[in-house]
């Protein structure tokens, strides 16, 4: 039978004792697994000011290195009680701390951060979690084994910091690595290259690596382990009691992990669909451990009385508007702009266009540089030039929503009836999607209004 692969993220990394909660969930798995893990909670964006600040301060290296030797330290101390084994693993740590070390000497000496540098420095964050973890179960008698993604064939494009995994390419040696009677702990984020470089999946990006591995060993299920109770209707910061959705279809999870809903990375399902490997949530506050999952994503169409399933919001969204009296004619404008900002690499989120406008959806970050790129492209039909930024993003989501009557209809009204003016929409870009934008400041307004025109009363999805 092929291995469950179960991830933990950074969330269920914070303390120092949680991975003793870890080593107990994986103990009641009773059963030979792939684990795959993140970062510490918070190392990742630790990792990524260094790297800013060892431009011009060699000390920065030292700051760091004493603070992941202090959190490591205190989780090897209190998690292995035989001095000599602990000596044995604190060498293992500042081995790899070492490797570290030196990458970071390079960047303050030459000046500047190399894609490649900076890929297989933010990597060490789940290279040091794996190895700990691996080290912790083993002290308390599991069968287990760390393996780096170099060492699993787990290979990439190639494309530095947003790399797609080569499923084809990666399937025989990641099976044939993962075989045997043991628990295997897997770095997250990360993959290599077809030459043997560290790229790395995007932030958040353990989750699509998870579920990579849980294709190419035609898992039974990709469990992920969180610190909230699955999907939910909506933002439980925003709305007050929104209902926990039980199941949800490929597409409605990729569509709220895209549009915001923190649970997934949004590539998650990508290696999951074809071969309908269900990804189960569990909550690791759970302290029953009785293995019902909170959500389950699958390929089972469910659609409910009312349509929507949940109310989401990003306020990574700002909005490029190339404005034009015959701009929607003319042939080859996004494709200039679009190759433009690509060679920059900016994202373009989505598109939406008329007959005098282009609206260019980006990141928040990337909107002044994109605006001045399409200004020095000079294109004639461009009249205007306009950057729209302090917006957010709202997006609901259900299966069935283009086939029901006057979906459209309430959502809009209940934004109405709180007098927020929607600038952009878009309804018919996906079978399960609208989603729209409002000024950030209406944000919470809106979410709330629409969350109470679909879910006035408690439904069971």
């Amino acid at each position: 039978m092929s291995k469950i692969v179960v991830k933990f993220g950074g969330s269920n990394l914070k303390e120092k004792h949680d991975i003793f909660r870890v080593a107990e969930i994986i103990k009641a798995y009773n059963q030979p697994l792939v684990v795959v893990v993140s970062a510490f909670y918070g190392v990742t964006n630790i990792l990524t000011e260094t790297l800013k600040k060892v431009l011009s301060d060699e000390e920065e290296i030292t700051h760091l290195l004493n603070y992941l030797s202090v959190i490591k330290n205190e989780v090897v101390t209190q998690c292995i009680e035989n001095e000599a084994e602990r000596e044995v693993v604190w060498n293992k740590i500042a081995k790899r701390l070492k490797e570290l070390e030196r990458y970071l000497q390079g960047v303050n000496y030459i000046g500047e951060v190399p894609d490649f540098i900076e890929d297989i420095v933010l990597s060490y964050g789940e290279r040091l979690s794996s190895l700990l973890l691996s080290e912790v179960l083993k002290n308390r008698g599991f069968n287990c084994e760390e393996v780096l993604a170099e060492e699993l064939g787990l290979q990439t494009d190639g494309e530095f910091g947003n790399a797609t995994i080569d499923l084809e390419a990666s399937a025989t040696a990641v099976s044939e690595r993962l075989a045997g009677n043991k628990i295997f702990i897997v770095p997250g984020f990360y993959g290599i290259s077809p030459n043997g470089k560290v790229t790395l999946l995007g932030r958040g990006g353990s989750d699509y690596s998870a579920a990579s591995i849980a294709c190419c060993i035609n898992a039974p299920s990709l469990d992920v382990w969180k610190d909230v109770n699955g999907f939910m209707s909506a933002d439980p910061k925003i709305v007050e009691n929104p209902f926990r959705i039980s199941r949800l279809t490929y597409s409605e999870a990729a569509e709220l992990a895209y549009f915001g809903a923190k649970i997934l990375h949004p590539r998650t399902v990508e290696p999951l669909m074809d071969k309908s490997i269900p990804i189960r949530i569990f909550n690791i506050n759970n302290t029953l451990l009785n293995f019902e999952p909170l959500t389950i994503v699958n390929c089972q169409q469910e659609i409910r009385d009312g349509v929507i399933k949940s109310v989401t919001y990003n306020d990574d969204f700002a909005v490029l508007k190339l404005k034009g009296p015959g701009i929607g004619i003319k042939s080859g404008i996004v494709a200039k702009v679009s190759s433009a900002l690509d060679n920059e690499g900016i994202n373009i989120k989505s598109i939406i266009t008329s007959q005098i406008a282009i609206n260019l959806m980006l990141s928040s970050k990337d909107l002044a540089k994109a605006y001045k790129l399409t200004e020095n492209l000079s294109l004639t039909a461009v009249r205007q030039l306009e950057a729209i930024n302090s917006v957010s993003v709202i997006a609901v989501v259900g299966e069935g929503l283009l086939e029901k009557h006057g979906i459209a209809a309430r959502i809009f009204g209940a934004v109405a009836r709180r007098k927020i003016n929607v600038e952009i929409t878009s309804l018919g870009a996906s079978q399960v999607v609208a989603y729209f934008v409002v000024q950030k400041e209406d944000r919470t307004a809106a979410v709330e209004e629409i969350h109470k025109e679909f879910f006035s009363i408690s439904e069971i999805f």
